[in-house]
């Protein structure tokens, strides 16, 4: 039989066992198995009662913190460093050494004579690290009971290999060695420190019953009992146990499954009603999100003991859901910690604290974290004849258990017209066809309209015990999904609020965990942007971004990430980290490839990683517009200065408002008509109080500004053109300005935006050109030509002058007639339009409240700076919506 593992001298099995298990290995093997791990409860007991409660506490360390002897060595330092009065150890196989083990079993039971070899690596695995920890009498007695040991299994696995078949008890008996030799070995090194430790084998304490394949169920009666029969033997501070393994009521040598030694930390946290159980690992804590897929989830803090069930449950690096049950019944905390990285506090999981009345008004941290489950498929069940009927959904999952088939969530309609269900891709097909013949009959009837297979699809799942008492938790979660143009294909939510759990696409997972988990404020908000057009205003909108980058993910929780830059001939294209913007000139003239639109649009949009992006173009191109509608179909944002969208064929323009209206795609262009003024945004904002506009009046060229601004005090026309051009003003052909069709585009865009059914070509413009000059071959020749034509706006300026007037070159928006116009205006001294100066732009709205004083907007309309800087602020306005801090 196995000696007790009361202290250091003995060790591991006897010869006398190995020969009971050979003596039944043809015969009856779990009879001898019992024999082999039975319990001498002969044993006189003595008085020695253990000491249940606070002075105990519980750690839990895996097979890669006791994978080699130094970090043996770091986890004895641990425990002795712990201050708690009392100590119990739960310690894996060393790292690789269970997969070892199993292989030991395959290789015998395949008849594969190498196994004597693999047996030996095992040997010289655990004698050589001893070797590194123990000296003198410890090292020898382990040592030699190792040598024991390794002979006993030689013996048994030649059994196995004669016998072609080796029983789950022969199995489990033969891996559990890893264990038995782990907790020896720590313990001896924790009492080569002064410290009193003795190991216990843990198959002569914890009892458990199995219920099914992969689970057991403790037997918490049986066990405290065994654990006082062996404390009142084996008194002592520290105790070092297997983790792992167990033994059946018949004392059959079992284990405790996936993840068992957590579960056994667990239930002698229970056992012994410690203070807490500390799980060592080698992470941080737990995630708000997969930080594989998430690169800005944090660690919680805490967790509840629900909260942590329910992020276990749907594929988080948490702890298995049974870890939490045996703790839970006596508020024992668990906490997760990183043995790399002491100074980590870790996760705590508890029982939530009692929230006061003013806490559970703060909305902070309502959803703890984020979890997702790929591979998924979902199978949909649906007919009228479902409807009222009883015993269908018992139907159609007994026909799911008959298949072994695990279903991952479950959503009916009250109506009772479908159920819906996601189960593993795996076992999909096993599901429909049994699916198919339970109901053959309803469908061939019609009762049934179909059994309905959804392939690739992911479950993500949002988690938070204070989901229950917060509002529009729900909304906000299919806000953020809806923003990130994600199709939510399911959804279910229990009554309990802990958990809201929705289907999407295999391709759409990690993007809709990111996109949820920063508008939860949990992470940034990550905006991929392409920019089109590194012209002037480009390039300076890409220096803006430069220069702010940092600090809006520092301050406001924004990270804006430049994926590509294209211009005419070259563009550049960057991946998830986006490109280097102190260096963005240069690395297009290394790595720049030959501009390709699609391909282009195809590189920032086909990022599945990251929810939202922005495409922001700076060009005046009609063919870049025409594009508008189609990339806010596929979901790609759309910011820009360029008026050719907006004031091009009206059917063009009502179909990209009522795409925007109508889906969660932004488009925003507040510097098609003022650069970086907010003449859009304060249009909107009067529009939407309730206020009626009546006219809007502007001076909305910068160029224009500028030279009716200097036209006077009998200067000529053409030298004021000419000076406005030589200080770049001005487009480089002036008639670009001078023809007044740029002011009556902004004239279109603010008519429509006033719900103005107009065409361009309803406009009258005053063109500025004289009409000898708007067919010369270049603007050279145009600017040699134009003091020909001085005369007749000379003649204006006179009348105006001696009429104590000034001319303006405006547009205007006449909402009452419904018209619009763009011509040369003469304006009294004290009105506002004659108190500009340089090129600002002034715009007044005269409106129902505002009817006897105009509602004035002014300041520079042009300009490389303030129209990036308008653009800019559409960005961040975007980013706003998209759910980041206002």
């Amino acid at each position: 039989m196995v000696t007790s593992g009361c202290s250091s001298e003995t060790v591991g099995t006897t010869p006398e066992a190995t020969t009971t298990v050979l003596e039944a290995a043809t015969t009856t093997p779990e009879a001898a198995m019992t024999e082999n791990v039975s319990v001498d409860v002969a044993v006189e007991e003595k008085e020695k009662r253990i000491p249940k409660g606070e002075t105990w506490s519980v750690h839990k360390f895996g097979g890669t913190c006791v994978g080699n002897s130094s970090r043996i060595k770091n986890v004895a330092n641990i425990i002795i460093d712990d201050d708690s009065e009392r100590k119990l150890v739960v310690v894996s196989a060393m790292s690789k050494v269970t997969d070892m083990m199993y292989d030991l079993i395959y290789k015998a039971q395949s008849r594969d004579e190498s196994y004597v070899s693999a047996l030996d690596a095992v040997l010289e695995k655990h004698s050589s690290t001893a070797e590194d920890l123990l000296a003198g009498k410890d090292l020898a007695s382990f040592l030699s009971q190792l040598h024991q040991d390794i002979s006993d299994l030689k013996a048994m696995l030649q059994a196995i290999y004669i016998a072609g078949h080796a029983t789950e008890s022969f199995t489990d008996f033969v891996v559990g060695h890893g264990e038995l030799w782990s907790a020896q070995i720590l313990s001896l090194v924790i009492k080569k420190n002064g410290i009193d430790s003795k190991w216990m084998d843990a198959r002569e304490v914890l009892i458990v019953n199995p219920t099914r394949s992969d689970q057991v169920d403790p037997d918490y009666l049986e066990s405290e009992r065994r654990l006082e029969k062996w404390y009142s033997l084996n008194p002592c501070k520290v105790i070092v146990a297997t983790g792992f393994i167990a033994s059946t009521p018949q004392n059959i040598p079992t284990t405790l499954k996936r993840d068992g030694s957590d579960f056994s930390a667990a239930i002698m946290g229970a056992l012994f009603r410690a203070r807490q159980v500390t799980i060592w690992t080698d992470v941080d804590g737990v995630y708000s999100a997969d930080p594989r897929k998430v690169g800005d989830a944090v660690i919680l803090k805490t967790l509840s003991y629900q909260e942590a069930w329910e992020m276990s449950y749907f594929g988080a690096n948490v702890l298995h859901p049974r870890t939490i049950v045996p703790v839970i019944r006596y508020g024992i905390p668990i906490v997760i910690r990183n043995i790399f990285n002491l100074s980590a506090s870790g996760t705590k999981i508890c029982h939530p604290p009692i929230i006061g009345d003013e806490d559970s008004l703060i909305l902070k941290n309502y959803v703890k974290g984020f979890t997702t489950i790929d591979n998924l498929a979902l199978v949909n069940v649906e007919g009228t004849g479902m409807a009222g009927v009883p015993g269908t959904a018992s139907a159609i999952f007994s026909a799911v258990k008959d298949v072994a088939a695990n279903v991952i969530m479950i959503s009916q309609a009250s109506s009772e017209h479908s159920v819906c269900f996601a189960v593993p891709e795996k076992e999909v097909q096993a599901v429909a066809e049994a699916l198919q013949s339970v109901f053959h009959g309803a469908l061939d009837a019609g009762r049934l309209s179909q059994v309905a297979i959804i392939p690739n699809c992911s479950v993500l799942a949002a988690v938070g015990q204070k989901m229950a008492s917060t509002p529009g938790v729900s909304a906000t979660l299919f806000d953020a999904l809806a923003k990130a143009s994600i199709n939510v294909r399911a959804v279910a939510q229990g009554c309990s609020e802990y958990n809201i759990t929705v289907v999407v696409k295999r391709e759409d997972s990690i993007k809709a965990l990111r996109a949820v988990h920063s508008r939860f404020y949990l992470s940034k908000t990550t905006i991929v942007m392409g920019i089109i057009g590194p012209g002037l205003i480009g390039s300076t909108l890409l220096d803006q971004l430069r220069d702010q980058t940092a600090n809006l993910k520092e301050e406001f929780n924004i990270d804006l990430r430049v994926m590509g830059i294209m211009g005419s001939k070259l563009m550049l294209l960057d991946d998830d980290a986006g490109i280097d913007l102190d260096k963005w000139r240069e690395l297009r003239e290394e790595k720049g490839e030959v501009a390709n639109l699609e391909k282009f649009v195809q590189h920032v949009h086909g990022n599945h990683f990251i929810p939202n992006t922005v495409l922001v173009d700076c060009t005046a191109d009609s063919v870049i517009a025409s594009n508008y509608d189609e990339w806010l179909r596929k979901g790609i944002h759309v910011v820009t200065p360029n008026k050719k969208a907006n004031s091009g064929p009206l059917n063009e323009y009502l179909r990209i408002r009522a795409l925007q209206r109508q889906s969660y795609t932004h488009y925003f262009y507040e510097a098609t008509v003022g650069a970086g003024l907010p003449i859009i945004s304060t249009l909107r904002g009067l529009l939407e109080t309730g206020d009626r506009i009546l006219q809007i009046e502007g001076i909305f060229s910068g160029t224009l500004s500028y030279i009716f601004n200097n036209f006077k005090d009998g200067r000529v026309f053409s030298e004021v053109v000419a000076e406005a051009r030589d200080a770049g003003y001005t487009e480089p052909d002036p008639r670009d300005d001078l023809s007044g069709t740029d002011v009556a585009r902004k004239v279109i865009i603010l008519a429509r935006e006033s719900g103005l059914k107009l065409e361009l070509s309803d406009i009258p413009v005053e063109n500025l050109v004289p009409e000898p000059l708007r067919a010369s071959a270049s603007a050279q020749d145009f600017t040699q030509q134009l003091p020909k034509f001085d005369q007749e706006l000379t003649e204006k300026l006179q009348d105006s002058e001696n009429a104590g007037e000034v001319l303006r070159y405006v547009g205007v928006v006449d909402v009452t007639n419904q018209k619009g116009v763009v011509e040369l205006r003469r304006y009294k001294k004290d009105h506002p339009f004659a108190q500009l100066s340089g090129s600002d732009n002034i715009i007044a709205f005269t409106t129902r409240r505002y009817r006897n004083q105009p509602l004035i907007v002014r300041g520079p309309g042009a300009g490389a700076q303030v129209t990036a800087g308008g653009i800019f602020s559409d960005i961040l306005r975007l980013a706003s919506y998209l759910g980041a801090p206002s």
